[in-house]
C-alpha cells in the first residue's frame, strides 16, 4: 500500500505517539508510508490532482521509535501526488488547532473528502468524522449507554441540569486532554458562574451527570472496525486512574495507566456501539468508559496505544494495519 498519515504538522510529531507507532509498523511491514501536515497540500496546479510536501518514513533495521521518527523529520520532503494513495490515516486532532491556527482545524476532513471521491480509502471516514470530533456525536448512540447530558450554551441552562442532576462533569463540547474539564457537586458550588464561564469560552458546554464510580477514573479501551482491538487473545484497554485531588485521568493531566480486564458489561457496550461504528466507517476509536456508560467516543486520533505495550508488552500496530489491508482489498 501507499499510506499517508496526515497529522497537524510533521515537525511536532513527538516518538511516542501512537502516529509514529502505526506508521512504524506500516513501513516495517513493507508499505510506502508517509507523512503530510496539514499546511503541506497544494491543489490545482498539477492537472487538478492533489499533492503535497510529504515526508518519507522507511523504517531501517533496528529503528527505535524515536530513530524512526527522526528519520522521517530529518529526511525532507518530496512532492507527492495524493491521488495515487491506497490510505490516507487522518491523525490530526482539529481541537487542537482550534485555538492557535483555526484556517487548519477543519482541514483533515476537507481533504479527506476530496481525496475519498477520487478513489482513496481514508480512515476514519472524513464526513462522519465532522460530527464525531463533537462530543455531541455520543448523542447518536443507544441512550442506556451513555450518562445523561445537556448540550447548550445558556448559562441558566446549565444551572438547572446541576439543580436537578446533582453531582456533573461540565466540559467545552470541542475539547481534548482534559483542558476545562470541571467537575461540580451541586448547584451550590460557589464558583459554578466561573466554571461556567470558562467553558463557554470555547463554545458550546457539555454537562454529563456523573456517573458513579468516576472518582476511580475510566477504562479506554481500543475499538477496530466495531470490535474490541486484540492481540493473542488480550483486548487493548486499560484503566486510567487521576492522582491527588484532579478528578480527571487524562494521561496528560497527570492520571496513570493501569491493566484492565474486560468483561461482559464492557462488551455489551461495544455490542450496542458496534454497527454504527462500522456504518460510519469509524475504523479505529477509543472509548471512554465508567461503569456501563461510555463518557467520551474519541474519534480522532485516538492515543494511548504506549500504554499497552508498557502493561502487556504487546503491539497492536500490526493488527490495525493487517485490517487496513484487507479494507483497501474490499
Amino acid at each position: 500500500m501507499r499510506i499517508a498519515f496526515f497529522v497537524n504538522d510533521v515537525a511536532t510529531e513527538i516518538a511516542e505517539y501512537a502516529t509514529t507507532r502505526l506508521a512504524r509498523a506500516a513501513s516495517r511491514k513493507g508499505h510506502e508510508v508517509w507523512y503530510v501536515g496539514v499546511g503541506d497540500v497544494e491543489v490545482g496546479e498539477s492537472s487538478g490532482q492533489i499533492v503535497a510536501r510529504a515526508h518519507s518514513a522507511v523504517f531501517g533495521e533496528g529503528d527505535t521509535l524515536e530513530s524512526f521518527l527522526t528519520g522521517v523529520k530529518e529526511g525532507g520532503s518530496r512532492r507527492t501526488v495524493m491521488d495515487d494513495l491506497d490510505v490516507l490515516f487522518l491523525r490530526n486532532e482539529s481541537v487542537d488547532d482550534l485555538q492557535q491556527r483555526p484556517w487548519a482545524s477543519p482541514l483533515g476532513a476537507v481533504f479527506g473528502q476530496m481525496l475519498k471521491a477520487r478513489g482513496v480509502t481514508v480512515v476514519n471516514d472524513p464526513m462522519s468524522l465532522i460530527r464525531a470530533t463533537s462530543k455531541l456525536y455520543l448523542e447518536e448512540f443507544p441512550e442506556k449507554i451513555r450518562p445523561r447530558s445537556l448540550v447548550t450554551r445558556d448559562p441558566a441552562a446549565i444551572q438547572r441540569f446541576v439543580a436537578e442532576v446533582g453531582k456533573s462533569v461540565v466540559k467545552p463540547l470541542y475539547g481534548a486532554k482534559g483542558r476545562n474539564v470541571f467537575l461540580v457537586p451541586d448547584e451550590t458550588e460557589p464558583n459554578l458562574a466561573q466554571i461556567t464561564e470558562a467553558v463557554l469560552q470555547d463554545g458550546y458546554a457539555m454537562v454529563q451527570e456523573f456517573v458513579d464510580g468516576g472518582e476511580e477514573g475510566d477504562a479506554r479501551i481500543f475499538l477496530l472496525e466495531g470490535k474490541v482491538l486484540e492481540c493473542d487473545g488480550r483486548a487493548a484497554a486499560f484503566r486510567r486512574v487521576p492522582t491527588g485531588n484532579d478528578p480527571r485521568a487524562n494521561i496528560s493531566k497527570g492520571g496513570r495507566s493501569v491493566p484492565l480486564e474486560i468483561g461482559a458489561v464492557e462488551r455489551d457496550v461495544v455490542d450496542a456501539m458496534s454497527d454504527k461504528l462500522v456504518a460510519d466507517g469509524m475504523f479505529f476509536v477509543g472509548i471512554d468508559l465508567i461503569g456501563d456508560k461510555v463518557v467520551e467516543i474519541n474519534a480522532e486520533s485516538p492515543g494511548g496505544l504506549q500504554s499497552i505495550e508498557r502493561l502487556y508488552k504487546m503491539d497492536v500496530c500490526d493488527t490495525v494495519i493487517e485490517a487496513l489491508e484487507r479494507l483497501v482489498d474490499r
